[in-house]
């Protein structure tokens, strides 16, 4: 198999890629990213910002050529915004230049997480379970076509996530 030096973790908002990125990045000594904190790191503005003035659609132009960029650079962990894989070049992108894992949550688990965030535009609507659901039965085969492997989320904590990933990547890209 060839040698993928970076990792990029996918799934929905509020499956664990920020947290479990971090987390991987620091095991492996590897610079790690956040897809959206880099938009917004680059824009000076919040994400729902992005939403509000240009719509999904220039959020999404920001997102593919962040992720562009991004996918360029050797040796990083990367958290993409859970709806990176909407865009086809990204996901080839993605799945030919680095290790694609996504995080597979269930919806239930992954509303009791963000229930309470205001940064996130697609679920200020008035059933935001019934979003994820959506969200989820139309996301995941493109999050399956992107991936490498699938982490089947919900019952695992961060940290067992991280050591499981170790343990793949290892077994996979022996150095």
């Amino acid at each position: 198999m060839d040698n993928r030096r970076n990792i990029y973790l996918v799934g929905l908002m509020g499956a664990g890629k920020t947290t479990v990125g971090r987390q991987l990045a620091r095991r492996l000594g590897r610079v790690f990213f956040d897809s959206d904190h880099e938009i917004v790191a680059r824009t000076g503005v919040a994400v729902p910002t992005i939403f509000e003035i240009e719509g999904e659609d220039g959020f999404r132009r920001r997102e593919a050529q962040t992720i562009a960029e991004l996918t360029e650079l050797d040796g990083i962990v990367m958290a993409t915004g859970g709806g990176a894989v909407l865009n086809a070049e990204t996901r080839k992108r993605l799945h030919e230049s680095g290790w694609v894992v996504y995080l597979n949550v269930p919806p239930a688990l992954l509303f009791e997480r963000t229930k309470h965030d205001k940064n996130r535009p697609l679920l200020q609507v008035e059933n935001p379970l019934a979003r994820l659901e959506e969200l989820h039965a139309s996301r995941d085969p493109l999050y399956r076509e992107a991936a490498h492997l699938t982490v089947e989320g919900g019952h695992l904590v961060a940290a067992g996530i991280v050591q499981y990933l170790l343990r793949e990547y290892s077994r996979l890209y022996k150095s």
